[in-house]
């Protein structure tokens, strides 16, 4: 079964990293009428297990998914959890 590129309908958890910067995206509110995820980005310090913990942002989902589309362009490539 080929996967498909569109995103999914209800949004999920997802991590971003360029090796140096880490995003997460969350999200905190998912309704008929309001589709919002929270999008935290952090700095990876060298010798340390942890990123610091640099914004929190709250966007709409489109919003979301244009970052999301933006940074994989930029290099950006999907990652586990880092915090």
């Amino acid at each position: 079964m080929a996967t498909s590129k569109r995103p999914p309908l209800s949004p999920k958890e997802g991590w971003l990293s360029d090796g140096r910067q880490v995003l997460h995206f969350r999200p905190v509110r998912y309704d008929r009428w309001s589709q919002r995820l929270e999008v935290v980005s952090g700095e990876l310090l060298p010798g340390e297990l942890i990123p610091l913990l640099k914004h929190r942002r709250e966007y709409s989902r489109e919003e979301a998914i244009r970052l999301w589309g933006e940074k994989r362009k930029a290099g950006w490539a999907a990652c586990g959890p880092q915090w």
